[in-house]
C-alpha cells in the first residue's frame, strides 16, 4: 500500500512540475529526475525515490542537446584541412579520446567542438562526452 502511494505521489509530482519547468533549458533533467524518482520508489521505497531522482536528473542533463545557437555556431565553422580520425564509433553519450583537441565555443563555454572522422561533434569539454553529432 505504501509503495503504491509513494509511486503515485512521485508520478503526480512529475506531472505537476514538468509543465512549469518546460521553458527551462533543463527539460532533460526534469524528465530524468521524475522518471528516476518513480523507478526508485518502485524498487527501493522512499530512499530509492531520492536516489533515483538524483541519478535520473544527472542522466537527463547529460543527454540534453545543446542550444540552437551552439549548433549554428559549429555548423558555420570551416572544416580544418587536417582531419582527426579515431577508431571508436563517435556517438552521443560516449567520450572522445583525450588526445582530440577541442575548440571552445565563445558564446557558451559549457560546450566545445571538434571535427572527428569527418563529422562535426559538439562535446562537453569537462568530460569529453559527445553531446551531439552533426552531419
Amino acid at each position: 500500500m505504501k509503495l503504491n502511494l509513494l509511486a503515485s505521489a512521485a508520478i503526480a509530482a512529475a506531472l505537476l512540475t514538468s509543465p512549469v519547468m518546460a521553458d527551462d533549458d533543463n527539460d532533460g533533467a526534469v524528465t530524468g529526475a521524475a522518471g528516476g524518482a518513480v523507478t526508485g520508489a518502485v524498487v527501493g521505497g522512499p530512499v530509492g525515490a531520492a536516489v533515483g531522482g538524483v541519478v535520473g536528473a544527472i542522466a537527463g542533463t547529460a543527454l540534453d542537446p545543446p542550444p540552437r545557437r551552439v549548433v549554428t555556431y559549429v555548423e558555420q565553422q570551416p572544416i580544418p584541412s587536417d582531419t582527426i580520425v579515431v577508431e571508436d564509433v563517435v556517438e552521443v553519450g560516449k567520450p572522445l579520446p583525450k588526445t582530440v583537441v577541442l575548440t571552445p565555443i565563445p558564446e557558451d563555454p559549457t560546450y566545445a567542438y571538434a571535427v572527428v572522422n569527418k563529422q562535426r561533434v559538439i562535446v562537453d569539454p569537462s568530460t569529453y562526452t559527445v553531446v551531439q553529432v552533426l552531419n
